[in-house]
Formats: C-alpha cells, sequence, structure tokens
C-alpha cells in the first residue's frame, strides 16, 4: 500500500471523505477506486460510490480475494444506506466467510453487522436478536462497537425494552466518543432522544394523554386491559390476543374500548366498524355476527353486555380499559413511520418491509403524495420516495416488528 492510499484510509476511517478523494480522486487503480467509492458514500453520491466500488471488485485480481470481499461488504453497505432491500444476501455472506477465512475480522464484524441491519429494517427482529447473541465486539474499532450498540438499542426499542435501550445507547455514545466519528456521534444522539418523545396516546374513561415509550412500557405491564391500536392487539396480564388480521373486530374492540364503562351506541359501533353513515337491517345483523365474533376471541380477557342502546365492554377482572393510539393515525400509518427516516425507499423495499404487495404499497404512496406526505425521486425503476422526518414524536411503535408471540 502506497503512502497516498494509506493517508486516504486514514482519513476515511475519521469520516474525512473530502481529506480522502484529495489524495486518490485523480488515480483509476483498484485500490484507489475503492477508496473513491467509499469517499462517495459518505459524501451521499450513493449511486456513483456503488458504481465505483464495482469497478474496484473487478479490478483487484484473481489473487486478492480478500480485497474484492472487502468492496463487496462496502457495495452492500451502500446498498442498505439506498435501501435497496433486494441485494443478495448470499454475496454478503460469501464475503464474509472469505474475511473470517483470512483472518480479517474487523471486517467480518462489519458485514455481520450489515446482515443484522437488513433484517432490522425488515422488521425481523427475532432474527436480529439471535444474530446479536452471537456477536463478539471484544477488541474491535469503537465506531464498529457504536453501531453494535445502537442495533441493540433499536431491538430493545422496538420491543419497548427502555431501560435495555437506554443502557445500549450510553455504551454506544461512550463507543463513538472514542470514535470521534461526528455522524456516527450524531445518530446517537438522535437515537436518545428518541427514549424522551411522545410515542403514543393513551385513551382512558374519556381523557386523553400523550405517552413516552417508557409510559407506554408502564401502563402494558399494569395487567390492565390495552387495546393496543399500535399493533392491533388486545392485552391483559400474561394474555394477548392479536387482531392484526381482523380488522373489524379491532374496530369493534377499540370503539368499545374509547366507549367507556357508559358503553358504545349501536349506531356508532357500525360507523366506526363498517363505515357506513346510515344503517340498515344488514348492517344490524352483521354487528350481531360480529360481536358475536368477538366475544368469542375475548373471553380469556373481557365480555361485551348489552345494554338499552348498545354494548359495553367489561374486562375480567373489572377495571379501567386503556386504549393505546399511535402518534399518527390513518392506514399509511406504518408506511409513513419508515419513510420517516430521511433516507430514499423505493416501493420494492418498502413492500419488503411492510409484508405487502408492491401494489398495496403503491396506493398506499399515491395517498400520502396526494396529501403532501411524501414526495417522490426520479422515475420508472429508479423512483424512490422520501418524506421529511416527523418532528416533536417518535414512529417506533408503528416500524413493522415480527417476534415470536407478539411484538
Amino acid at each position: 500500500m502506497d503512502s497516498l492510499i494509506a493517508a486516504a484510509a486514514r482519513a476515511l476511517s475519521t469520516g474525512d471523505a473530502l481529506g480522502a478523494l484529495k489524495r486518490v480522486a485523480l488515480r483509476d487503480d483498484a485500490p484507489a477506486l475503492a477508496l473513491r467509492g467509499i469517499a462517495m458514500a459518505q459524501l451521499g453520491e450513493h449511486a456513483k460510490a456503488r458504481e465505483l466500488l464495482r469497478r474496484a471488485a473487478r479490478g483487484f485480481g484473481a489473487h486478492e480475494e480478500l480485497a474484492r470481499a472487502r468492496c463487496k461488504v462496502a457495495e452492500a453497505e451502500v446498498a442498505l444506506v439506498m435501501r435497496d432491500l433486494t441485494w443478495s444476501p448470499r454475496a454478503l455472506e460469501s464475503a464474509l466467510l472469505t474475511l473470517e477465512a483470512r483472518g480479517d475480522r474487523v471486517n467480518a464484524l462489519h458485514a455481520r453487522l450489515l446482515a443484522i441491519r437488513r433484517l432490522l429494517l425488515l422488521g425481523n427482529i427475532a432474527e436480529v436478536e439471535r444474530a446479536l447473541g452471537h456477536l463478539d465486539t471484544r477488541g474491535m474499532p469503537p465506531s464498529l462497537v457504536a453501531i453494535a450498540e445502537l442495533v441493540t438499542a433499536e431491538v430493545a426499542l422496538r420491543l419497548i425494552r427502555t431501560r435495555p435501550a437506554r443502557e445500549a445507547l450510553d455504551r454506544a455514545h461512550e463507543a463513538s466518543r472514542r470514535a470521534r466519528v461526528p455522524a456516527l456521534m450524531a445518530e446517537v444522539e438522535q437515537a436518545h432522544a428518541v427514549l424522551d418523545r411522545p410515542a403514543a396516546r393513551w385513551i382512558r374513561a374519556g381523557s386523553e394523554q400523550v405517552l413516552r415509550l417508557e409510559e407506554v412500557e408502564a401502563v402494558l405491564a399494569s395487567g390492565e386491559l390495552v387495546i393496543d391500536a399500535c399493533h392491533r392487539t388486545l392485552r391483559g396480564g400474561t394474555v394477548e390476543v392479536s387482531l392484526a388480521r381482523r380488522p373489524v373486530l379491532f374496530a369493534l374492540a377499540r370503539a368499545l374500548g374509547e366507549g367507556g364503562p357508559e358503553g358504545v351506541a349501536r349506531e356508532v359501533l357500525m360507523a366506526r366498524a363498517f363505515e357506513v353513515r346510515r344503517a340498515n337491517e344488514s348492517h344490524r345483523a352483521r354487528l350481531r355476527v360480529e360481536l358475536g365474533r368477538l366475544r368469542a376471541v375475548l373471553a380469556p380477557l373481557a365480555r361485551i353486555d348489552a345494554t338499552k342502546t348498545g354494548f359495553v365492554l367489561t374486562p375480567h377482572p373489572a377495571g379501567p380499559v386503556t386504549v393505546l393510539l399511535p402518534p399518527i393515525e390513518g392506514s399509511q400509518a406504518s408506511l409513513l413511520a419508515l419513510l420517516s427516516d430521511g433516507e430514499a425507499w423505493s416501493t420494492s423495499a418498502l413492500a419488503l418491509a411492510l409484508g405487502e404487495s408492491q401494489r398495496t404499497v403503491q396506493r398506499g404512496l399515491a395517498e400520502l403524495e396526494a396529501s403532501g406526505r411524501v414526495h417522490a425521486l426520479g422515475r420508472a425503476r429508479a423512483q424512490r420516495w422520501r418524506s421529511p422526518p416527523l418532528t416533536g414524536f417518535t414512529t417506533t411503535l408503528l416500524l413493522p416488528a415480527s417476534v415470536p408471540g407478539g411484538y
């Protein structure tokens, strides 16, 4: 490695992309192309960075397998930042095996973290937890330690475990301080702020209150009946009932929960569940059928009794009913939550993350674009979607999370 390449590499390790480019901008050999690609990625020119990294990988000879593997890892990181989740994890796994076989533990850890962060974007929290359990960051650069702790904190936040999240963020803060990378330090500070922002609203006995994540955790641990509109789940003590795939039943449960001990009129229930302005006999018959289904589902948690004008929800044992509401409402709340990270997402990546069809996501994006909440960049297959970061609250509870047993 010549002196200019070495100096450029040191500049990149501290986040000085311009300093690195000054040394290798006019060179076209493979090591210089790789460093130029990383520098362009740090400057936000991701498409150019990807092109340079691919040229660098082709430029390294057959005997430079380790260098090619490092280029593949760098390209995977660029794809992750671009929210291109369709890139093959197999290529990254192959590079990881090469790095481990050649004793490059630092870049092997980097590759593992990239694979884990991809799983996190897709909401595969259970897989992320298992992968984090096998990570060994001892003796690793503080920048990678900070990233690992940020991922650990993000998992804890998705699972609404605020104490482990704070502890992981404190470790990430210390590691980022030692790494002295401004962008990384800013990311840790931003993650810290999530804990102090409003994360949800609750309705109890007709009154509404804003809650932070720590307060949401306390509500869920109280043992009281909680109707969670963020995940369409009902919880009481150790019992949990998911209605994520049964929107009509959840709409009825939520309306009954918001109605409190006074109950809810039949006309209101039909309007909330069936989205009709004028109910007829067929709607009333359907309401009886759906309430019968809801009674069966909620039997371990509560009972539904008829009143003169409607129905009332009474938990087992008798007590208050809390309705937990997301910070933003609407059928596209989860889509908007993903886009609010400030990155440009493709339609295919959004569909993968949400577990929906691309057509469904396209309809949601069209609705959000019409209301001015998102905007498109590019055209056709190069089209990306972006939304301004949502300030004042956190969308943690709206992000996709697939784990055994609920959250």
